[in-house]
């Protein structure tokens, strides 16, 4: 039996404890059995497509009926407030979570974590800057069908520009400006870094933000319109750096040494991407060095042994992931690395080295990486590892092409 078709608002808010009402087992027993057969169905369903093993079904289901003994009026349905009352017990609360709203028994009154991250560092700017800088937020979050239109933003790229337009916001404002209307191109210009990548980052960021705006007919102006970034070209890791990635034992690691593959490529990895000593990838083919092969084996030899009936198409999973078919964060990439590396810095150092072991070949970065003209032609201007001798490109791997794009 599906839940009821109509609401039943509640007329008191009335703090859920799962030591009432006979404590646990109590509130097992009173869950409504029809209610609880309803998410039954959505507990098999997806313990069927993620892999779950007897035990964690079993905590999923048992928790999932304890939350239903919160409920004793038809109509009436829970919170996530009532749910996170569970996290002090053995039940997985996340995954109740899912199955209760997918069973349409569960009102989500969360705050999404964007915006309680985005709040905490806009609200101490004047009142009306605030309220502008939300409206840029909530056209970057939920896109735009009127016009100009405007496809939402991935959540990432949302904070990474807040992040970087914040120093300029918050100068501003202690300078006195209370609305985002007051600001010329002089005050752009003088809020910008010298040179070097945060002035290029504040920038893409500020250039957003006034875009968005000024389209939104928030602001009558913008004065990014004539904003000059500057140039800015990547520069190598040290060498040190470099061994240290590229003797690491960890087959992500080694992934992102020998042959520059970005965090998000390794991150939506899957099974089906390897093929051999070649890893297929969407327009074009890695054939893997010795190292990575062999790093691979072990891992893949491990993760059977360890997940042997994880439902997970991804190649990298960890004790969460097994049992579900998410992959992993950029924070797992992230811990993979060793403390003074970032998995964008390391791909920077490779695109240089590519660049550098083909003579600033422009075309063959594009046709490798995606990368656009202007992105490409900056690794070929750049400077090398002047205390290196290179070999052969790393990422060339075989002379054969294979066919459905070019070979790395």
């Amino acid at each position: 039996m599906s839940p009821a078709g109509f609401r039943q608002p509640a007329l008191f808010d009335i703090s859920r404890s799962p030591h009432h009402r006979g404590g646990t087992e109590g509130l097992a027993r009173r869950a409504d059995p029809h209610l609880a057969a309803w998410a039954d169905r959505f507990i098999t369903e997806r313990a069927l497509r993620e892999g779950w093993d007897r035990d964690l079904s079993w905590r999923v289901r048992t928790g999932t009926r304890i939350a239903l003994g919160f409920l004793d009026t038809p109509g009436v349905r829970l919170t996530t407030i009532d749910v996170a009352v569970l996290k002090d017990f053995t039940v997985p609360a996340a995954r109740i979570t899912a199955i209760l709203e997918a069973a349409g028994l569960l009102d989500d009154d969360r705050v999404p974590a964007l915006t309680r991250w985005s709040e905490q560092r806009i609200t101490p700017l004047p009142a009306e800057m605030a309220g502008q800088v939300r409206a840029w937020l909530a056209v970057m979050r939920d896109g735009s069908t009127t016009p100009p239109r405007r496809r939402p933003r991935a959540e990432n790229t949302i904070r990474l520009h807040l992040y970087w337009a914040l120093p300029a916001l918050t100068g501003w404002a202690a300078a006195g400006k209370t609305t985002l209307r007051e600001i010329t191109p002089a005050d752009v210009d003088a809020a910008f870094p010298p040179a070097g990548a945060h002035r290029s980052q504040m920038c893409q960021a500020l250039r957003s933000v006034f875009r968005v705006l000024h389209a939104r007919r928030l602001l009558f102006t913008d004065p990014t319109t004539q904003l000059r970034p500057g140039s800015y070209n990547p520069l190598p890791l040290p060498v040190q750096h470099i061994r240290d990635a590229l003797t690491s034992p960890d087959p992500a690691t080694a992934l992102l040494a020998f042959h520059g593959l970005s965090a998000h490529e390794v991150e939506h990895l899957k099974l089906t991407h390897l093929d051999g000593p070649r890893l297929r990838l969407e327009g074009c083919t890695v054939v893997l060095a010795g190292p990575v092969r062999d790093r691979l084996a072990a891992y893949l030899g491990h993760r059977t042994q360890r997940w042997p009936a994880t439902a997970n198409p991804h190649l990298f999973i960890h004790f969460r992931s097994a049992t579900s078919t998410a992959c992993v964060s950029h924070r797992w990439i992230h811990r993979r690395l060793p403390p003074h590396l970032s998995a964008c810095a390391l791909r920077n150092d490779r695109l240089l080295h590519e660049a550098l072991a083909t003579g600033g070949d422009t075309k063959r970065l594009i046709d490798l990486f995606g990368l656009s003209t202007r992105a490409a032609q900056r690794y070929t201007a750049g400077p090398g590892h002047s205390d290196l001798v290179f070999g052969p490109p790393l990422r060339r791997g075989a002379e054969e092409h294979v066919s459905g794009g070019p070979t790395r």
